[in-house]
């Protein structure tokens, strides 16, 4: 027994944020990586270096019943916490309440600023001149849980929302690992 808080990542795509937290796991350890999309290229990288892997696309399945197999998975796993890592579905009230207070996410701003998506776009649109990213305790409202840490990243002349969302990124992973880290402490 390591002693460890075990980790679920949630994750729709690449899986950089997975990959770092994989990387720079202190006082957790990542036991499941899971994803909506069978070809993400996250999950991919998480059976390449040993991780166990749980894939289900919800097409065709009614919303609490592909819910209900991400539950059996992550319990089937040990998962204490959940972390999502560019998980681009919205959990349901009733999956969130199941998981009250062990599900955290990283979001690409400086919440509350820009809840959503085209976070980078509307920075911008709005004259800051500073962007970032928050982790946060996951709620039933969207991206409002408790703010655990943000990283504050400049927003510079002549940034698109494609070279400020690189830089965001880039602060995402050293952020979120000890954060995560942090979380499982407490």
């Amino acid at each position: 027994m390591s002693g460890k808080t075990k980790v679920g990542i949630l994750l729709s795509g690449r899986g950089s944020n997975m990959m770092a937290l994989v990387e720079q796991a202190s006082g957790y350890e990542v036991t499941l990586a899971a994803s909506d999309k069978p070809d993400a290229a996250g999950i991919a990288w998480a059976r390449d270096h040993g991780l166990a892997t749980f894939v289900q696309s919800p097409k065709g399945i009614p919303k609490a019943e592909y819910e209900a197999t991400i539950d059996a998975a992550l319990r089937e796993a040990d998962v204490e916490i959940i972390a999502l890592a560019g998980y681009m579905r919205l959990l349901t009230d009733e999956f969130v309440a199941r998981w009250r207070g062990r599900i955290v996410n990283i979001h690409p701003s400086l919440l509350p600023k820009y809840k959503g998506l085209d976070t980078h776009a509307r920075a911008i649109a709005a004259g800051d001149t500073v962007g970032g990213c928050s982790v946060h305790v996951v709620t039933e409202e969207l991206d409002g849980g408790e703010v655990l840490g943000q990283a504050e990243v400049p927003i510079l002349p002549g940034d698109t929302p494609d070279t400020l969302a690189a830089r965001v990124l880039a602060a995402e992973h050293r952020l979120y690992p000890r954060i995560l880290a942090e979380f499982c402490a407490r």
